[in-house]
C-alpha cells in the first residue's frame, strides 16, 4: 500500500475568458477548473486529482490569484512530489492557455482552500472618460468598464460605500441561482475603498483625457454576484441615478428583486486580487519519507 495523499495549495492566475468552475463536456466554454485537472494529469497519479478552488469567478472575472487545494497519491515507493515539481509541470502543460501557477504549498490533510480562507479581496477597475465602449484602448478591452455618461461623482459613491461596510444580510445585493435558499445572505465587508488608478500604458495616452479608478472590497466571502452588484450601485451612484442614501435603503430592504434592473457591474471589470490565509496553516512538517 502507498504513501497517504500529499496535500497541496496552489495559487493561480487566469484570464476570466471562461468560468472558473469545471463546466460539462459538452458546453462551449470549457472551465479553468478542467484545464488545471487537464494539466494534472501529466502527473501520472494512481488516483484522479481534484482541484477544490477557493473562489468561484464567473466568465469574464479575472485572477490575479486564486486558490485550491488538491490531493495528490502516489503509487508504491514514489516520493512525494516536491512544490517546486509541482509547479514546474502544472505551467508546462497549462502553457498554450492564460492560466499559470504562481506558488505550491505542501500544506496539511485538514487544510481546505475554501473554508480555511480569512478573506478576499477584490478588485474593480472602472474607466472613465469615453463617451462610447468603442473609445476604450485596446489594451484595456475586456479588463474595465467603461460607464458612458461623463464623469462620476465619486465623493457620492464613497459616502455610499460607507453603508456596506460591516455585517449585513446582502440578500439584495445577490443574484438568484440555485444556491440561493442553501446559502445565509449574511456577510461581513472588512473594506470598501474607490481610489485613483494607472491603465496599462495609460501615461502614453497624452491626447486622451483618461482616468482609471479601482473599487477595492475585501470580506471573508461573497454571495452569487455580490460585488458586481454593489460596484454597480456605486456606479449608479456615482452617476446620479442613486443617491447615497438609496444603497443603505436597497440593503434594508434585503430582497433580490429590489435590485433596480440593468446596473450590475458587468464582469469584465472584476478582478479576484488574492485569497487570504493563516500563515500558520501553510506551514506543514513533513516527516522524512512521508
Amino acid at each position: 500500500m502507498g504513501c497517504a495523499p500529499a496535500r497541496y495549495l496552489v495559487f493561480f492566475q487566469y484570464f476570466g475568458t471562461s468560468g472558473v468552475m469545471e463546466t460539462k463536456r459538452d458546453q462551449a466554454l470549457i472551465g479553468v477548473q478542467n484545464y488545471l485537472e487537464k494539466a494534472a494529469e501529466s502527473l501520472k497519479a494512481s488516483a484522479p486529482i481534484k482541484f477544490r478552488i477557493s473562489s468561484r469567478t464567473d466568465t469574464g472575472v479575472h485572477a490575479l490569484c486564486n486558490a485550491a487545494h488538491l490531493d495528490i497519491q502516489r503509487g508504491p515507493g514514489k516520493p512525494h512530489f516536491s512544490e517546486e515539481q509541482l509547479l514546474s509541470s502544472l505551467n508546462k502543460h497549462l502553457r498554450p492557455e492564460p492560466i499559470r501557477i504562481l506558488s505550491a504549498h505542501r500544506v496539511p490533510s485538514s487544510f481546505h482552500a475554501r473554508f480555511s480562507a480569512l478573506s478576499r479581496t477584490y478588485i474593480y477597475r472602472l474607466l472613465l472618460g469615453c463617451a462610447h465602449h468603442s473609445q476604450v484602448p485596446v489594451f484595456e478591452r475586456d479588463l474595465c468598464w467603461a460607464p458612458a455618461g461623463g464623469p462620476l461623482n465619486v465623493p457620492a459613491m464613497q459616502e455610499a460605500a460607507q453603508f456596506l461596510l460591516g455585517t449585513h444580510d446582502f440578500s439584495t445585493f445577490r443574484s438568484l441561482n440555485s444556491d440561493t435558499e442553501f446559502t445565509s445572505p449574511v456577510r461581513t465587508i472588512f473594506q470598501l475603498d474607490i481610489q485613483p488608478s494607472a491603465g496599462f500604458l495609460s501615461h502614453h495616452y497624452e491626447h486622451r483625457a483618461l482616468e482609471f479608478w479601482e473599487v477595492k472590497i475585501k470580506g471573508r466571502s461573497f454571495l452569487y454576484r455580490q460585488v458586481r452588484r454593489m460596484v454597480g450601485a456605486l456606479v449608479a451612484v456615482g452617476m446620479g441615478r442613486l443617491a447615497p442614501h438609496h444603497v443603505k435603503e436597497l440593503l434594508e430592504v434585503k430582497d433580490a428583486l429590489a435590485f433596480p434592473p440593468n446596473i450590475m457591474a458587468p464582469p469584465s471589470g472584476l478582478f479576484l486580487k488574492s485569497v487570504e490565509y493563516n500563515e500558520a496553516d501553510l506551514d506543514v512538517t513533513v516527516a522524512p519519507g512521508g
